[in-house]
């Protein structure tokens, strides 16, 4: 691991953004909220929060981290669902991987819910949308925005 212990404690923010490209008929479940699992969004929502306080246990050499908020939702859109992911901590490192196994998680979570009535789903557009704090500064992504 990178030795921070000489940087100092700042506030720190970071969020990422994935999307689960499905058909029209699995989208329809979705929207009555029923799989045969239960609620994907909801379940997607806990399970990315869950997975971005152990990162440090997923992804070798990264550094565990206080977070002091983690937020995930989930929103329905023409083709998919979209996923973003909020992570917030003070401290001497970044939380840019905190908020990006978040969104993959519960990406893959909505994968698993849906499963049984389409397997030919995709997650797509995996990226930082945009972090905030340390010594680096703040980052936005650029781009042009994929309509939906």
């Amino acid at each position: 691991m990178v030795d921070v212990s000489a940087k100092p404690a700042t506030a720190r923010r970071a969020v990422a953004h994935a999307f689960v490209r499905m058909q029209r008929a699995t989208m329809a479940s979705v929207r009555r909220l029923k799989s045969p699992k239960g609620n994907p969004l909801e379940i997607a929502r806990i399970a990315g929060i869950l997975a971005a306080k152990r990162t440090s246990e997923l992804i070798p050499l990264c550094h565990p981290l206080a977070l002091t908020h983690v937020d995930v939702t989930a929103k329905l859109c023409q083709n998919g669902i979209q996923v973003t992911s909020e992570a917030t901590s003070t401290g001497p490192t970044g939380v840019e991987m905190e908020a990006l196994v978040a969104a993959a998680v519960a990406s893959l979570t909505i994968y698993d819910m849906c499963k049984a009535l389409e397997r030919s789903m995709e997650i797509t557009e995996l990226y930082l949308v945009k972090k905030s704090g340390g010594r680096s500064g703040d980052y936005t992504r650029a781009g042009k925005r994929v309509k939906r």
